[in-house]
């Protein structure tokens, strides 16, 4: 059984959590023959886990992915209603998030609906702005909510890497404002560590 250290996320859904940091620790250790840098990173479990599936493609990982989170929100038992997964911000012939949220959803028996939140506007990619505020702003109307399917429904935003929260809280406001949902409740699968 793969351990998790669940942790709250502040923001502007009603509770928000993440099972557990991406990575431990990561000591440089130089550079390969081509000049690339090279690390000696431990993950956490979960991290390793997301870490074979989105970064090495490979799909054993998604079963024991899905069953650590099904886990963890049947014990949390938010009553959400549908599982809306963060649009991704770059493109993959199969996106990691997609494919966790379709088993997800069917593991804790409501409906996923990626399109209840799509990407409209491409964005800078986020993850060398470290600035929450710089991040917010970029997202600005990166976002469209279809109210038609989010309306009154009460939403598990599902992501699989959690940085600064930028883009959950952008979508999460966004949820609110225009889709009129009843409420939001945040998930991640890991969070970065914050750069000192």
């Amino acid at each position: 059984m793969v351990n998790i250290r669940p942790m709250r996320i502040p923001g502007r859904w009603r509770s928000g959590y993440v099972l557990d940091y991406h990575t431990l620790s990561s000591a440089y250790l130089g550079e390969d023959e081509y000049g690339h840098p090279m690390f000696d990173t431990k993950r956490s479990e979960v991290g390793e886990l997301l870490y074979r599936l989105k970064y090495r493609l490979d799909k054993s990982a998604l079963d024991e992915l899905v069953e650590i989170t099904a886990r963890f929100v049947r014990d949390w038992n938010p009553g959400v209603t549908i599982l809306v997964p963060v649009p991704p911000s770059r493109g993959r012939a199969e996106q990691p998030v997609h494919l966790i949220a379709e088993r997800l959803s069917t593991a804790i028996g409501i409906p996923v609906h990626r399109e209840g939140v799509t990407r409209v506007k491409e964005t800078p990619e986020l993850k060398n702005v470290y600035a929450y505020d710089e991040r917010f702003r970029l997202l600005d109307g990166a976002h469209r909510v279809d109210a038609s399917v989010v309306k009154g429904q009460k939403i598990l935003l599902f992501d699989d890497l959690y940085r600064s929260g930028a883009t959950m809280n952008a979508i999460t406001s966004a949820l609110y404002d225009e889709g009129a949902v009843a409420d939001v409740y945040a998930l991640a699968l890991t969070r970065t560590r914050r750069r000192a």
